[in-house]
């Protein structure tokens, strides 16, 4: 299992990123916009991803991630269960969840700095 700490330290590697709750929850922002949001009591992880993204990510992680069952999956919003995703699958969804909502300054550091 993926603790706290881990999902910490990935989010607020990504440049300008911050903490701060949000109702019960803990969320991960740049420039005041939130790209996740933790549920520690459930163990989840909320990421915004493009609609394609998400596609692509449900199918990597199978029972894993899944799109938030309302509206706000159909915009992207999606779950990661982290009792069952893998470091790198996590990884990359939390790196993607940042690029879909950080400005283009950033995202290119980001993206830069993976070589891609």
């Amino acid at each position: 299992m993926i603790n706290e700490d881990f999902l910490r330290q990935v989010a607020l590697s990504l440049p300008e990123s911050e903490e701060s709750p949000h109702f019960e929850k803990i969320s991960f922002r740049v420039k005041k916009k939130i790209f996740a949001t933790y549920d520690v009591k459930n163990q989840l992880v909320c990421v915004k991803l493009s609609i394609i993204d998400q596609d692509v990510f449900v199918l990597a992680g199978q029972k894993s991630i899944y799109p938030v069952n309302n509206k706000w999956g159909l915009q992207g919003w999606t779950l990661i269960d982290l009792n069952q995703v893998n470091i790198d699958l996590l990884t990359e969804a939390i790196t993607n969840a940042y690029c879909e909502v950080a400005p283009k300054q950033l995202v290119s550091l980001v993206r830069n700095e993976a070589g891609d």
